[in-house]
């Protein structure tokens, strides 16, 4: 899929790449539509409706990432209703053995994810995640988020990276597209995000919903 004596470093994206989806799809778009239903008294189809429009107004900037943002949005404990549902956090079955060969084949590993640094921290707490990686970074640390071309240039210039010799990884065409125009060499797409939801098909970017097709690709050009 890729020539990988011209990737050194690769760029990862969290939810829908290395953990299940799953786990925000339902917070965001089941449990505070109910949640909401219930405090205020009103329909889960009014209480689904309000929130659709809330996530619309912000969708692509760094508010639609943030906890605190939505928090004071829709009055509501966001991080106590994550705490609410952990047991719902889990690694993609491929996530551990592809970025176990990404470190034997001597890649860079690194973490870049618009979650909220509250919300990445829960979900390092209950993933081993952390020891597989080499460094990590939530676009709230630089102000801007990935579908910023201004994320791109302070990663690049942060981590001292060749754009052109990275492969980044990420279940978002439109933030792919970001990378893409930023210069990143080499993209991937992930086509089964979440695993109670159907895969679904990239138009500009190769994607996998498997790594070991990746990881044996890796293995075969060391």
């Amino acid at each position: 899929m890729f020539s990988w004596a011209q990737i050194d470093t690769v760029l990862l994206d969290m939810d829908g790449t290395l953990l299940d989806l799953h786990f925000d799809n339902h917070f965001w778009l089941s449990l505070v539509p109910e949640t909401l239903s219930r405090l205020r008294g009103i329909t889960r189809g009014e209480a689904q409706q309000l929130v659709q429009q809330a996530y619309q107004q912000v969708e692509g900037t760094l508010n639609w990432y943030c906890l605190d943002y939505w928090a004071q949005e829709l009055q509501l404990d966001i991080l106590a209703l994550h705490y609410s549902i952990t047991d719902k956090i889990r690694l993609r079955r491929d996530t551990v053995p592809f970025l176990l060969s990404l470190q034997q084949a001597g890649k860079r590993r690194i973490l870049l994810t618009n979650a909220h640094p509250d919300s990445l921290e829960l979900k390092l707490q209950h993933t081993d995640l952390a020891r597989h990686l080499d460094a990590m970074l939530s676009s709230h640390q630089l102000g801007v988020p990935k579908e910023s071309p201004q994320f791109w240039h302070q990663v690049f210039a942060r981590f001292q990276l060749d754009p052109a010799r990275c492969l980044f990884v990420d279940d978002s065409e439109k933030i792919l597209n970001a990378a893409s125009q930023a210069g990143v060499g080499y993209l991937l797409g992930i086509s089964n995000p979440d695993s109670h939801q159907p895969t679904k098909r990239f138009q500009q970017f190769p994607a996998t919903d498997d790594y070991a097709l990746v990881t044996q690709n890796l293995c075969f050009q060391q």
